[in-house]
């Protein structure tokens, strides 16, 4: 790691430029993403991120600490002290713990993902805030997902917000971003069973065998799944509710279903 001169104004043009960041446009066209927080960023390190460069503020870790946490990074990254004035202005979120880092993103391909003979996957259609995607990656982690597939995104999946309410799982759950028509035809390819949540034609979850190749699809909260999605289902399956709403958080939704998959594959194992 490089260290640099400590920036103490927020008129310093580094710290500008990271302010711009806020902005999906600005993230792609710099080819970065933002990750805070001491989890996140060993997350990353541990899943083989490049970093651009770091932030650390030396009033809320110690160096020895940082230079703990750091071990595995690219020994080329630029790290800049920085005072904790400029910490809290370019700092999302509280409780951080001095650590700041500009990564580089991956690219997910379904060609990528290495998967066991007998795969559990989540498919998530046009996932649209960031708070229940990430919440949805912590879910997968928990549960052993072998991927989540994201198709036709209506948020960037590097979003500040995924990287946060995912705690970094986005690092370590096997992720590929694709379109609907890309993700039917691979999953069909290889003899995966496709299970949509869809109020009609379906029978509850539970009610469904999950031990063999399955691919669980969730849709937005608003419209939920599209005809595509409908037609190429082997099953549609229900979460039976007893109150009066009529639908669950996606993420929510995600963990019942994904937990009973579990429940299913592991049922008399010691």
């Amino acid at each position: 790691m490089l260290f640099r001169d400590t920036i103490t104004s927020v008129q310093n043009p580094r710290i500008k430029n990271f302010i711009h960041l806020q902005k999906a446009k600005e993230r792609k066209e710099q080819n970065v993403f933002v990750l805070e927080g001491s989890k996140e960023y060993v997350q990353a390190i541990t899943h083989n991120y490049q970093f651009a460069g770091i932030f650390v503020c030396p009033d809320l870790i110690s160096e020895v600490h940082f230079k703990a946490l750091s071990a595995g990074i690219n020994h080329d990254v630029e790290v800049y002290p920085v005072s904790k004035e400029v910490f809290e202005k370019i700092a999302y979120r509280e409780g951080s713990g001095g650590i700041i880092a500009l990564a580089r993103p991956k690219s997910h391909s379904l060609m990528d993902l290495n998967l066991n003979p007998n795969p559990l996957l989540l498919v998530l259609e046009s996932v649209e805030k960031p708070g229940n995607l990430g919440a949805i990656l912590r879910t997968a982690d928990a549960a052993g997902i072998d991927a989540v597939i994201v198709c036709d995104p209506q948020t960037d999946i590097y979003n500040p917000n995924v990287v946060r309410s995912s705690i970094g799982c986005l690092f370590s759950v096997p992720l590929a971003v694709c379109n609907s028509d890309e993700a039917i035809d691979w999953l069909k390819s290889g003899n995966i069973s496709v299970y949509c949540t869809y109020l009609k034609a379906a029978v509850p979850y539970t009610a469904v065998d999950f031990s063999k190749p399955s691919a669980i699809v969730m849709g937005t909260e608003s419209e939920g799944i599209t005809t595509k999605w409908i037609v190429a289902a082997d099953q549609n399956i229900i979460i039976p509710m007893q109150g009066s709403a009529d639908s669950m958080n996606v993420s929510t939704s995600a963990a019942v279903v994904v937990f009973e998959a579990c429940r299913q594959r592991n049922f008399g194992k010691g």
